[in-house]
Protein backbone atom coordinates (compact mmCIF):
# COMPACT_ATOMS: atom_id res chain seq x y z
CA UNK A 1 0.00 0.00 0.00
CA UNK A 2 1.24 3.56 -0.81
CA UNK A 3 -0.28 7.16 -0.53
CA UNK A 4 -0.97 7.08 -4.47
CA UNK A 5 -2.93 3.82 -3.74
CA UNK A 6 -6.08 6.27 -3.25
CA UNK A 7 -9.80 4.67 -1.45
CA UNK A 8 -13.14 5.20 -2.08
CA UNK A 9 -14.86 7.62 1.06
CA UNK A 10 -17.87 5.26 1.71
CA UNK A 11 -21.06 5.56 -0.83
CA UNK A 12 -19.86 9.26 -1.65
CA UNK A 13 -17.58 7.85 -4.58
CA UNK A 14 -14.62 10.07 -4.10
CA UNK A 15 -10.96 9.13 -3.53
CA UNK A 16 -9.15 10.20 -0.74
CA UNK A 17 -5.42 9.09 0.47
CA UNK A 18 -5.58 6.20 2.71
CA UNK A 19 -3.83 8.80 5.57
CA UNK A 20 -6.17 11.80 6.11
CA UNK A 21 -4.07 14.66 7.79
CA UNK A 22 -5.28 15.46 11.37
CA UNK A 23 -4.55 19.16 12.48
CA UNK A 24 -5.56 19.15 16.31
CA UNK A 25 -2.00 19.82 17.02
CA UNK A 26 -1.51 23.25 15.07
CA UNK A 27 -2.28 27.05 15.88
CA UNK A 28 -0.33 29.52 17.81
CA UNK A 29 -1.43 28.28 21.52
CA UNK A 30 -3.74 26.09 23.63
CA UNK A 31 -6.91 27.87 23.00
CA UNK A 32 -9.58 26.34 25.13
CA UNK A 33 -12.57 27.68 26.00
CA UNK A 34 -13.02 29.58 29.46
CA UNK A 35 -12.95 27.33 31.73
CA UNK A 36 -12.14 24.06 29.46
CA UNK A 37 -9.15 21.76 29.80
CA UNK A 38 -6.10 22.58 27.02
CA UNK A 39 -6.11 19.46 24.61
CA UNK A 40 -2.66 19.89 23.69
CA UNK A 41 0.42 22.05 22.66
CA UNK A 42 -0.43 23.32 19.09
CA UNK A 43 2.53 23.76 16.61
CA UNK A 44 3.17 27.06 15.44
CA UNK A 45 1.09 28.63 12.82
CA UNK A 46 4.30 28.61 10.26
CA UNK A 47 5.75 25.54 11.22
CA UNK A 48 1.88 24.17 10.67
CA UNK A 49 1.46 25.42 7.24
CA UNK A 50 4.88 23.82 6.29
CA UNK A 51 4.05 20.42 8.06
CA UNK A 52 0.46 20.74 5.89
CA UNK A 53 2.27 21.62 2.68
CA UNK A 54 4.79 18.49 2.79
CA UNK A 55 1.61 16.20 3.51
CA UNK A 56 0.08 17.46 0.73
CA UNK A 57 3.23 17.24 -1.52
CA UNK A 58 3.85 13.75 -0.24
CA UNK A 59 0.72 12.34 -1.24
CA UNK A 60 -2.09 13.44 1.47
CA UNK A 61 -5.12 14.42 -0.11
CA UNK A 62 -7.29 14.54 2.92
CA UNK A 63 -6.88 16.79 5.69
CA UNK A 64 -9.44 16.88 8.78
CA UNK A 65 -9.69 19.71 11.39
CA UNK A 66 -12.36 21.31 13.90
CA UNK A 67 -13.54 24.83 14.67
CA UNK A 68 -12.52 23.62 18.48
CA UNK A 69 -9.13 23.09 17.46
CA UNK A 70 -7.42 26.19 19.22
CA UNK A 71 -10.48 28.35 19.23
CA UNK A 72 -10.71 28.43 15.52
CA UNK A 73 -6.66 29.10 14.93
CA UNK A 74 -6.06 25.24 13.78
CA UNK A 75 -9.02 25.79 10.67
CA UNK A 76 -6.89 29.64 10.15
CA UNK A 77 -3.75 27.96 9.80
CA UNK A 78 -5.25 25.02 7.72
CA UNK A 79 -6.94 27.86 5.14
CA UNK A 80 -3.80 29.71 4.74
CA UNK A 81 -1.82 26.24 4.06
CA UNK A 82 -4.52 25.73 1.65
CA UNK A 83 -4.38 28.53 -1.02
CA UNK A 84 -4.44 27.48 -4.45
CA UNK A 85 -4.30 24.10 -3.65
CA UNK A 86 -8.14 24.13 -2.09
CA UNK A 87 -9.47 21.89 -5.41
CA UNK A 88 -7.23 18.92 -4.52
CA UNK A 89 -8.37 18.57 -1.51
CA UNK A 90 -10.65 16.88 0.90
CA UNK A 91 -11.67 18.95 3.61
CA UNK A 92 -13.21 17.90 6.96
CA UNK A 93 -14.01 19.76 9.71
CA UNK A 94 -16.29 19.97 12.80
CA UNK A 95 -18.51 21.54 14.42
CA UNK A 96 -19.98 20.71 18.75
CA UNK A 97 -17.40 22.01 20.74
CA UNK A 98 -18.29 25.33 22.93
CA UNK A 99 -16.49 28.27 20.90
CA UNK A 100 -16.68 31.02 23.28
CA UNK A 101 -17.95 31.70 27.25
CA UNK A 102 -21.29 31.43 25.92
CA UNK A 103 -22.53 28.15 26.44
CA UNK A 104 -25.17 28.60 23.30
CA UNK A 105 -22.26 28.83 20.69
CA UNK A 106 -21.43 24.90 21.27
CA UNK A 107 -24.16 21.46 20.38
CA UNK A 108 -25.76 20.24 17.67
CA UNK A 109 -28.74 22.64 17.31
CA UNK A 110 -29.58 24.19 13.69
CA UNK A 111 -29.15 27.69 15.80
CA UNK A 112 -26.01 26.81 16.30
CA UNK A 113 -24.90 24.73 13.32
CA UNK A 114 -26.04 27.68 10.82
CA UNK A 115 -23.48 30.15 13.08
CA UNK A 116 -20.94 27.39 13.44
CA UNK A 117 -20.63 26.50 9.32
CA UNK A 118 -20.62 30.31 8.63
CA UNK A 119 -17.12 30.88 11.16
CA UNK A 120 -15.59 27.31 9.44
CA UNK A 121 -16.65 29.08 6.00
CA UNK A 122 -14.72 32.14 6.90
CA UNK A 123 -11.50 30.39 9.10
CA UNK A 124 -10.96 28.44 6.36
CA UNK A 125 -10.84 30.58 3.46
CA UNK A 126 -13.48 28.25 1.68
CA UNK A 127 -16.82 28.60 -0.36
CA UNK A 128 -17.85 25.21 0.64
CA UNK A 129 -16.78 22.00 3.49
CA UNK A 130 -16.51 18.57 1.85
CA UNK A 131 -17.34 16.75 5.12
CA UNK A 132 -19.09 18.64 8.10
CA UNK A 133 -19.28 16.05 11.35
CA UNK A 134 -20.98 16.29 14.38
CA UNK A 135 -17.73 16.14 16.41
CA UNK A 136 -19.71 14.59 19.25
CA UNK A 137 -23.65 13.59 19.77
CA UNK A 138 -25.64 16.36 21.53
CA UNK A 139 -28.09 14.25 24.17
CA UNK A 140 -29.93 17.57 24.58
CA UNK A 141 -30.75 17.81 20.98
CA UNK A 142 -33.28 15.75 18.64
CA UNK A 143 -31.34 13.81 15.67
CA UNK A 144 -33.95 14.93 13.26
CA UNK A 145 -33.12 18.79 14.28
CA UNK A 146 -29.49 18.47 13.60
CA UNK A 147 -29.93 16.34 9.91
CA UNK A 148 -32.22 18.80 8.90
CA UNK A 149 -30.26 21.46 9.39
CA UNK A 150 -27.24 19.10 8.14
CA UNK A 151 -29.42 19.01 5.14
CA UNK A 152 -30.00 22.44 4.32
CA UNK A 153 -26.78 22.95 4.11
CA UNK A 154 -26.05 20.70 1.57
CA UNK A 155 -28.91 22.18 -0.52
CA UNK A 156 -27.36 25.38 -0.06
CA UNK A 157 -24.11 24.22 -1.23
CA UNK A 158 -22.18 25.10 1.97
CA UNK A 159 -21.57 21.61 2.51
CA UNK A 160 -20.63 18.35 0.17
CA UNK A 161 -21.21 16.05 3.01
CA UNK A 162 -21.84 15.61 6.19
CA UNK A 163 -20.83 12.82 9.04
CA UNK A 164 -20.89 11.92 12.86
CA UNK A 165 -18.26 11.18 15.28
CA UNK A 166 -18.31 8.78 17.93
CA UNK A 167 -21.78 8.09 17.46
CA UNK A 168 -23.16 5.00 19.40
CA UNK A 169 -24.37 2.28 17.43
CA UNK A 170 -27.95 3.14 18.35
CA UNK A 171 -27.21 6.87 17.00
CA UNK A 172 -25.72 5.95 13.64
CA UNK A 173 -29.03 3.73 12.46
CA UNK A 174 -30.98 6.43 13.66
CA UNK A 175 -29.41 9.01 12.20
CA UNK A 176 -29.87 6.64 8.63
CA UNK A 177 -33.45 5.66 9.61
CA UNK A 178 -34.78 9.11 10.51
CA UNK A 179 -33.10 10.73 7.37
CA UNK A 180 -34.53 7.93 5.00
CA UNK A 181 -38.09 8.10 6.35
CA UNK A 182 -37.95 11.88 6.04
CA UNK A 183 -36.61 12.16 2.89
CA UNK A 184 -33.30 13.84 3.70
CA UNK A 185 -29.42 12.71 2.70
CA UNK A 186 -28.29 10.54 5.17
CA UNK A 187 -24.68 10.90 6.65
CA UNK A 188 -22.12 9.57 4.79
CA UNK A 189 -19.20 9.60 7.22
CA UNK A 190 -18.09 8.38 10.65
CA UNK A 191 -15.24 9.28 12.76
CA UNK A 192 -14.01 7.08 15.06
CA UNK A 193 -11.13 5.84 17.17
CA UNK A 194 -9.15 2.54 16.32
CA UNK A 195 -6.08 1.26 17.05
CA UNK A 196 -4.35 -1.86 18.03
CA UNK A 197 -5.27 -0.94 22.00
CA UNK A 198 -8.85 0.52 20.97
CA UNK A 199 -10.46 -1.98 18.92
CA UNK A 200 -14.04 -1.70 20.63
CA UNK A 201 -15.59 0.07 17.51
CA UNK A 202 -14.56 -4.08 15.96
CA UNK A 203 -17.70 -5.07 18.16
CA UNK A 204 -20.47 -2.71 16.22
CA UNK A 205 -19.83 0.18 15.06
CA UNK A 206 -17.18 -0.83 12.24
CA UNK A 207 -20.10 -3.42 10.84
CA UNK A 208 -22.57 -0.52 10.43
CA UNK A 209 -20.45 1.51 8.81
CA UNK A 210 -19.86 -0.96 6.33
CA UNK A 211 -23.74 -1.84 6.00
CA UNK A 212 -24.78 1.28 5.65
CA UNK A 213 -22.04 2.53 3.26
CA UNK A 214 -20.69 4.98 5.62
CA UNK A 215 -16.84 5.89 4.91
CA UNK A 216 -14.65 6.42 8.25
CA UNK A 217 -12.02 8.27 9.04
CA UNK A 218 -10.23 6.38 12.14
CA UNK A 219 -8.33 8.80 14.48
CA UNK A 220 -5.79 7.81 17.17
CA UNK A 221 -3.90 4.82 15.48
CA UNK A 222 -0.99 5.53 18.25
CA UNK A 223 -4.18 4.92 20.91
CA UNK A 224 -3.00 8.65 22.04
CA UNK A 225 0.81 7.87 22.11
CA UNK A 226 0.05 4.74 24.19
CA UNK A 227 1.74 3.21 20.95
CA UNK A 228 4.75 5.90 20.49
CA UNK A 229 7.04 3.79 22.29
CA UNK A 230 6.99 6.00 25.31
CA UNK A 231 5.39 3.15 27.23
CA UNK A 232 7.83 -0.23 27.17
CA UNK A 233 8.56 -1.51 30.60
CA UNK A 234 11.59 -1.66 31.95
CA UNK A 235 12.59 1.58 29.77
CA UNK A 236 14.57 3.00 33.08
CA UNK A 237 11.86 6.33 32.66
CA UNK A 238 8.39 6.73 32.96
CA UNK A 239 5.91 7.73 30.04
CA UNK A 240 6.73 10.85 28.93
CA UNK A 241 2.90 11.86 28.81
CA UNK A 242 1.72 10.62 32.64
CA UNK A 243 2.55 13.39 34.36
CA UNK A 244 1.34 16.25 31.93
CA UNK A 245 -2.02 14.31 31.67
CA UNK A 246 -2.97 11.87 34.38
CA UNK A 247 -6.60 11.91 33.97
CA UNK A 248 -5.91 9.84 30.71
CA UNK A 249 -2.76 8.95 31.22
CA UNK A 250 -3.01 6.96 34.49
CA UNK A 251 -1.00 3.37 34.85
CA UNK A 252 -2.72 2.70 37.80
CA UNK A 253 -5.60 0.21 38.42
CA UNK A 254 -5.90 -3.12 36.98
CA UNK A 255 -7.69 -2.07 33.13
CA UNK A 256 -4.47 0.55 32.81
CA UNK A 257 -1.69 -1.91 34.14
CA UNK A 258 -3.46 -4.44 31.27
CA UNK A 259 -3.17 -1.66 28.78
CA UNK A 260 0.47 -1.27 29.79
CA UNK A 261 1.42 -4.33 29.76
CA UNK A 262 -0.51 -4.65 25.68
CA UNK A 263 1.19 -1.74 25.01
CA UNK A 264 4.64 -2.82 26.32
CA UNK A 265 3.89 -6.58 24.39
CA UNK A 266 3.19 -4.19 21.17
CA UNK A 267 6.57 -2.50 21.29
CA UNK A 268 8.14 -5.94 21.71
CA UNK A 269 6.36 -7.36 18.27
CA UNK A 270 7.61 -4.52 16.46
CA UNK A 271 11.14 -4.88 17.76
CA UNK A 272 10.90 -8.67 16.72
CA UNK A 273 9.62 -7.70 13.10
CA UNK A 274 12.02 -4.89 12.62
CA UNK A 275 9.92 -2.04 11.97
CA UNK A 276 8.85 0.61 14.01
CA UNK A 277 6.05 0.44 16.47
CA UNK A 278 4.45 3.46 14.30
CA UNK A 279 4.60 1.37 11.23
CA UNK A 280 2.85 -1.51 13.31
CA UNK A 281 0.25 0.27 14.43
CA UNK A 282 -0.52 2.58 11.55
CA UNK A 283 -0.51 -0.48 9.65
CA UNK A 284 -2.48 -2.40 11.70
CA UNK A 285 -5.20 0.42 11.11
CA UNK A 286 -4.92 0.53 7.36
CA UNK A 287 -6.01 -2.93 7.38
CA UNK A 288 -9.08 -3.08 8.53
CA UNK A 289 -11.59 -3.29 5.48
CA UNK A 290 -14.21 -0.35 6.75
CA UNK A 291 -11.86 2.08 7.09
CA UNK A 292 -11.97 4.78 4.63
CA UNK A 293 -8.70 6.89 5.96
CA UNK A 294 -6.27 6.75 8.87
CA UNK A 295 -5.92 10.51 10.37
CA UNK A 296 -2.18 11.03 11.64
CA UNK A 297 -1.64 14.01 14.06
CA UNK A 298 2.24 14.86 13.81
CA UNK A 299 3.06 17.90 15.84
CA UNK A 300 6.55 17.84 13.82
CA UNK A 301 7.80 17.28 10.36
CA UNK A 302 9.94 14.22 11.65
CA UNK A 303 6.66 12.74 13.13
CA UNK A 304 5.05 13.11 10.04
CA UNK A 305 7.63 11.67 8.08
CA UNK A 306 7.60 8.31 10.25
CA UNK A 307 3.58 8.42 9.47
CA UNK A 308 4.01 8.29 5.62
CA UNK A 309 6.67 5.66 5.94
CA UNK A 310 4.14 3.74 8.28
CA UNK A 311 1.40 4.33 5.04
CA UNK A 312 3.86 1.56 3.15
CA UNK A 313 3.30 -0.89 6.13
CA UNK A 314 1.79 -4.37 4.97
CA UNK A 315 1.01 -6.45 7.66
CA UNK A 316 0.83 -10.48 6.87
CA UNK A 317 -1.62 -12.53 8.40
CA UNK A 318 0.78 -13.93 10.98
CA UNK A 319 0.99 -10.48 11.80
CA UNK A 320 -2.19 -10.00 12.67
CA UNK A 321 -2.74 -12.92 14.67
CA UNK A 322 -0.09 -12.08 16.42
CA UNK A 323 -1.84 -8.63 17.10
CA UNK A 324 -5.44 -9.93 17.54
CA UNK A 325 -3.30 -12.95 20.48
CA UNK A 326 -1.90 -9.69 22.22
CA UNK A 327 -5.31 -7.65 22.00
CA UNK A 328 -8.06 -9.53 20.68
CA UNK A 329 -10.80 -8.37 18.90
CA UNK A 330 -13.23 -5.97 20.34
CA UNK A 331 -11.10 -5.02 23.16
CA UNK A 332 -10.94 -1.48 25.00
CA UNK A 333 -8.85 -1.81 28.29
CA UNK A 334 -10.51 1.82 29.67
CA UNK A 335 -14.36 3.29 28.88
CA UNK A 336 -13.09 6.76 27.91
CA UNK A 337 -10.65 5.49 24.95
CA UNK A 338 -14.18 5.20 22.94
CA UNK A 339 -13.89 8.82 22.97
CA UNK A 340 -16.79 9.59 24.60
CA UNK A 341 -18.55 8.09 27.60
CA UNK A 342 -22.15 8.13 27.36
CA UNK A 343 -24.81 9.56 29.73
CA UNK A 344 -26.01 6.36 30.86
CA UNK A 345 -22.54 4.69 32.43
CA UNK A 346 -21.03 8.70 33.15
CA UNK A 347 -23.79 9.52 35.58
CA UNK A 348 -24.58 7.12 38.73
CA UNK A 349 -28.76 8.71 38.84
CA UNK A 350 -29.15 7.79 35.02
CA UNK A 351 -29.24 3.56 35.94
CA UNK A 352 -29.69 3.97 40.05
CA UNK A 353 -34.28 5.05 41.24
Amino acid sequence: MSLSELRVFGRSGTPISPLTLGTMNFGEGFGAAPGATPTGAPTGADDSIRIIQSALDAGITAVDTADVYSQGESEQVVGRALRGRRDDVFLATKFHGQMSANPAHSGNSRRWIMQAVEGSLRRLQTDRIDLYQAHRPDYNTDVLETITALNDLIRQGKILYYGTSVFTPAQLVEAQWLATTNHLIPPVGNQVPYSMLVRGNERDVLPISQQYGLGVLAYGPLAGGWLSGDFVLDSGRPPARVHSLPGRYDISGPASERKLLAADSLARLADKLEISLVELAVGFALNHPAISSVIIGPRTEEHLHAYLKAADSLLGESVLDAIDELVPPGTNFVERDAGAVVPSLEYAELRRR
